[in-house]
């Protein structure tokens, strides 16, 4: 049986949205507009949320435009350069873990309410909330299927301890980070049912192999987000494109159906779904992140592999060309 995926207009309900290519992007909150997904609709859903909590609560992102900080870190220049702002993972007390925990539990059932059987999610984490963030999935009802590992040198980590860096010299007080976690779930298959099952009745179950026919590998190699990228697309937590088109490419293993992104920021998974030629829904609940959007996607869409990331180690570089 070849379930017929719905019209894409259909999932914007009566929400603000906007058409781009064969994508659409819906103005809403995440766990409102998964609940009103009829059962057993989307394929996968790949994001990298907030971790709702509170660095894009509107408090936070107004200090960090102004370089007050408040939860997010304003590192200081390093060789002449800006760093990015990081949020402060490590501040976060026990009341707002159990937040967390909480809302990525509920966030869980809805995303397993909306998914078919054996759909996948692919979700960004980082070493500090990882555990708590995947024990909260589990709970909610998705099964564990193992962590995708972004190898990517980041900022974080690897500084000395603060106001001590002088009697500490020798002394790093966590290390620096040099790879980017993301968990893989799926929703559970029907009772008795073989992947070869699911992959028949609802185009899921399993993970697209590479074009060149080698398996998806769970440790990709990538640079960090191109200035050229963040030029187009200001958003604090942009992820390249030559990562996000081989995690959708993967996230649909018939290379048909409906990809979900219900944290977008400036859409870059849609983008990335564009480029590859797959359908997705970019779900955004701040206005002006979803109206910044709607002129990214399609800027990052028509980014050509040689111009997606000049300075990803090979491997990217040679995976990335697949997708022009």
């Amino acid at each position: 049986m070849n379930r017929e995926s719905p019209l894409l207009s259909q999932l914007a309900f009566d929400y603000e949205a906007k058409r781009i290519g064969r994508s659409l992007l819906v103005h809403a909150d995440c766990l409102e507009w998964l609940g009103r997904v009829p059962e057993n609709t989307l394929h996968a859903i790949v994001t990298d949320p907030p971790y709702g909590v509170k660095e894009y609560d509107f408090d936070q992102l107004h200090k960090r435009a102004n370089g007050n900080g408040g939860v997010w870190r304003i590192p200081p220049s390093f060789d002449g350069h800006l760093r990015s702002p990081l949020p402060r993972f490590t501040a976060l007390d026990a009341a707002q873990r159990k937040r967390l925990s909480r809302f990525f539990t509920e966030w869980a059932r809805a995303a397993s309410h909306a998914l078919r059987p054996g759909g996948h999610v692919f979700i960004a984490s980082n070493a500090f909330l990882a555990p708590l963030v995947y024990s909260a999935l589990i709970e909610g009802g998705l099964e564990f299927r193992g962590q995708i590992i972004r190898l990517v040198r980041t900022l974080r980590g690897g500084d000395r301890p603060k106001n001590a860096e002088q009697e500490f010299s020798g002394v790093s007080s966590l290390p620096r980070g040099c790879y980017e976690p993301w968990g893989l779930y799926r929703k559970p298959m029907l009772p008795g049912m073989k992947v070869s099952d699911c992959l028949r009745e609802f185009q899921t179950g399993g993970l697209r192999r590479t074009p060149d026919d080698l398996p998806f590998s769970d440790a990709l190699a990538s640079g960090r987000t191109p200035r050229r990228e963040r030029m187009i697309a200001n958003h604090p937590s942009l992820k390249p494109q030559s990562f996000l088109r081989q995690i959708v490419w993967a996230a649909l293993p018939m290379g048909v159906g409906i990809v979900a992104d219900p944290f977008a920021g400036s859409g870059s998974t849609v983008a990335a779904a564009q480029a590859i030629g797959t359908m997705a829904v970019g779900v955004e609940r701040f206005a002006d992140y979803f109206k910044m959007a709607q002129h990214v996607v399609p800027l990052l869409t028509k980014l050509k592999p040689d111009e997606i990331d000049e300075k990803a180690p090979p491997t990217a570089r040679s995976q990335a060309l697949l997708f022009g």
